[in-house]
């Protein structure tokens, strides 16, 4: 394969809230926002065809139910809408960069969104629009992880890319702990036996039944999404055997 050439025909990205959320900025930082619609308008280039789910933390988290005195399903309904702020946000960045676009929302909110239909949503993509799913998957107690391994499946998508703020999956927390470990390819096994929580076990349990690959890598590096998608040297790679492909 050449170099800069596209790994996968058709992607799943999902981006946390904090990914949208740029330092000194509130909610929602306009330059990161255009910055990540400008990465992912090349990749649209290569040929790629995008769906993306959009998490919500940097506006609410359903964690912060008791804390707060709210009920955990009240709170997560607060979370899906966090989301649909960040989706219409990043739909105006797509549209911006030229590119066209459907946001899709596990809930009803007709006058700004579409109703979730996988049909539907893979005649967008083939028709070379990119997707944003919002609001999780409409239920509550379901991170926003496992509605992006969830979608990844009904679209048939070729891999999950988890975009954080570090380069991958390590042994613990790089963030709290020096001596770590980074693992280039894991298997789901692993990541669930070592109870390594780059993503809940629920999405990691659904990938693994499903064989959908994850790919876990730093956004904060500009560029890094193209090379998440054209290059095996960058994040960690979780797929069923461990090693660089099944």
């Amino acid at each position: 394969m050449a170099p800069g050439q596209a790994k996968y025909k058709r992607v799943l990205l999902k981006l946390s809230g904090e990914a949208l959320h740029g330092e000194g900025s509130f909610a929602i930082s306009p330059d990161v926002i255009s910055d990540i619609a400008a990465e992912i308008k090349e990749i649209h280039d290569l040929g790629i065809e995008i769906a993306i789910v959009t998490g919500g933390g940097n506006f609410f988290r359903g964690g912060r139910a008791a804390e707060l005195g709210i009920d955990r399903a009240s709170a997560d309904y607060m979370g899906m809408l966090a989301t649909m702020i960040n989706g219409i946000a990043l739909q105006n960045a797509l549209e911006k960069k030229g590119l066209h676009t459907r946001l899709i929302s596990a809930l009803e909110v007709k006058e700004i969104s579409e109703p979730f239909i996988p049909r539907r949503a893979i005649r967008h993509l083939e028709k070379g629009r990119v997707i944003i799913f919002a609001a999780g998957t409409g239920n509550p107690f379901f991170t926003t992880d496992t509605a992006a391994a969830l979608r990844a499946i009904e679209i048939k998508a070729d891999i999950l890319l988890k975009a954080t703020k570090v380069e991958g999956v390590f042994s613990d927390d790089p963030q709290r702990v020096k001596n770590v470990t980074k693992f280039k390819h894991i298997s789901y096994a692993d990541v669930l036996a070592k109870e390594l929580k780059i993503m809940d076990s629920t999405a990691i349990s659904l990938s693994k039944d499903n064989q959908l690959k994850i790919k876990i890598f730093n956004i904060t590096q500009k560029g890094n999404i193209k090379k998440a998608v054209t290059s095996d040297d960058i994040g960690t790679l979780i797929n069923l055997s461990g090693e660089r492909n099944d």
